[in-house]
């Protein structure tokens, strides 16, 4: 099966300015998820969506092909992912004649997914027989416990049961969807119009809260670095 990798790395980004590109224990943020990618067998192709010149610069020098370049259009804040994603798809078909057969969307604000993530998502794909697989960890606050709030009033977010029960007692089938890896066939895509769909039709792989950290905020790179610099967990980098 031809496996594409879809690393997209626009230029703007209000949390952390230049956030592909920052600093993480020595290493750019996207430099991640590049090596996660080049240290997957089962990635054919790994294709870069950017429209920052420096971004594509660097991912050149780590071996990447950065022959597209994102249009301006489509790197705004309000720009969708999918739209992003089917750009892309329609570039290579048209430019270099390739149809994968299924596409990996890897964010390089996922810096702690790792190669093995990927393997096993895919895995997951071959013994499920479904066209769509997302990554997703255990949520860290239970439902039961979380509220919501709308004119000033504040309620509980599920409903309370009659019998009040204690916390190792509480259903534990609640998910939080990380967005580490997005895996699905392009016929999927084009289908739904989106990369998972509720129900049965895509998998889940569960994987740990901490592998699924979302590069949004300094607090959350802070989480990364201190993740990193512990030394039971090592990241190697192929180029």
């Amino acid at each position: 099966m031809k496996t594409l990798a879809i690393i997209p790395a626009r230029s703007g980004s209000k949390g952390i300015p230049g956030k592909n590109l920052i600093d993480l224990c020595g290493h750019p943020l996207i430099d991640y998820t590049i090596s996660a990618a080049q240290s997957c067998n089962r990635i054919n192709q790994i294709f870069i969506s950017s429209d920052d010149d420096n971004i594509l610069g660097y991912c050149a020098d780590k071996g990447v092909d950065t022959d597209y370049k994102r249009p301006k259009h489509l790197a705004t804040d309000a720009t969708g992912m999918v739209e992003v994603v089917m750009d892309a798809l329609d570039w290579l078909s048209d430019n270099k004649k390739i149809e994968p057969e299924m596409v990996l969307l890897l964010q390089p604000t996922s810096p702690l997914r790792t190669s093995d993530d990927i393997n096993q998502i895919l895995s997951l794909l071959d013994t499920t027989k479904l066209q769509s697989a997302i990554s997703v960890h255990k949520m860290t606050e239970h439902p039961l416990e979380c509220i919501k709030t709308q004119n000033n009033y504040w309620n509980n977010l599920l409903k309370q049961p009659k019998i009040p029960v204690q916390r190792q007692e509480y259903n534990n089938n609640y998910y939080f969807i990380n967005g580490a890896i997005y895996a699905f066939t392009p016929s999927f895509l084009k289908k739904e119009g989106r990369f998972a769909k509720p129900g049965t039709q895509t998998a889940l792989y569960v994987m740990p809260a901490l592998r699924g950290v979302d590069i949004d905020t300094f607090d959350d790179l802070y989480q990364a670095e201190a993740y990193l610099a512990h030394p039971k967990h090592t990241i190697t980098f192929e180029n």
